[in-house]
């Protein structure tokens, strides 16, 4: 499907726009774009008009100057929804898109209907994980972007499906490398920054969606699921690594239509 861009913030936004009705917002992962949601959208734009932006440095969209803080990604989509004359919406957010989300919903939490988090957590970067962001942007300063993908991708998946799942890892290789290499450092930066936002999962006064794979090696279920409480849906994607828009697409969309069908 054909993009649209729109100008927000002074940057230039690609996104994709499907079907009618009540809106749903989808927002990629780290060196994604809106591709990734592509056997998603079909399931879901029968119901919904759902709206499918390329983060800023990511796809189609212009990369500004960084650090991308996970305000500014927010920021980016509030102008987006208000372009496009939207009040209030869901948005369902896949690991980076997840952070961006609770960025979002802190913020803005008058825009949303309810949200969710797919491969993501509340939790900011260990002391490790900080480290690792670093080094990722020594890798992609030193050894170019397209090395730095080919070290990342496969960690996404669960192990048992690299190989009968050749065909998927390579297309999301593919999307990683349209990322902007000034972008994915920004993004890397940003990521590293984010504070803490547990407290906004406890805080939420609209229902909440909390996805996570059994095989999930990125963010392991633990860290999606960090709060209990009666307006959190927990949805458990069995095999499934960091990606169940490629390896578990059948359950995912399950997950989602379930949510959003108590939403809307």
């Amino acid at each position: 499907m054909e993009s649209k861009k729109i100008n927000v913030n002074g940057t230039t936004l690609a996104y994709q726009e499907q079907g009618s009705g009540n809106p749903v917002v989808l927002l990629h992962g780290f060196c994604g774009s809106s591709r990734y949601w592509e056997k998603v959208i079909p399931a879901i734009s029968g119901q919904y008009r759902v709206i499918v932006p390329d983060l800023r440095g990511h796809g189609q969209s212009d990369a500004p100057p960084g650090p991308y803080e996970m305000e500014a990604f927010a920021s980016d989509i509030e102008a987006l929804l208000q372009e496009l004359g939207i009040a209030k919406t869901v948005v369902l957010g896949h690991s980076l898109g997840g952070y961006i989300t609770l960025a979002l919903a802190e913020k803005n939490p008058g825009l949303l209907a309810g949200w969710g988090l797919v491969h993501s957590t509340a939790h900011p970067d260990s002391e490790e994980g900080k480290a690792n962001r670093l080094k990722g942007i020594e890798t992609i300063d030193t050894k170019g972007l397209p090395e730095f993908i080919e070290g990342l991708v496969p960690k996404l998946f669960a192990p048992a499906h690299l190989e009968p799942m050749a065909a998927a890892v390579e297309d999301v290789k593919a999307i990683g490398r349209e990322t902007s290499p000034e972008g994915a450092k920004a993004t890397l930066e940003g990521m590293r920054r984010r504070p803490d936002r547990n407290h906004v999962l406890e805080n939420a006064q609209v229902p909440v969606l909390l996805a996570a794979g059994t095989e999930d090696k990125v963010i392991t279920p633990d860290k999606t699921f960090s709060v209990d409480r009666p307006s959190i849906t927990k949805v458990t994607i069995d095999g499934s690594g960091h990606m169940s828009m490629y390896e578990a697409p059948d359950q995912l969309i399950v997950g989602l239509t379930s949510f959003l069908g108590r939403l809307y």
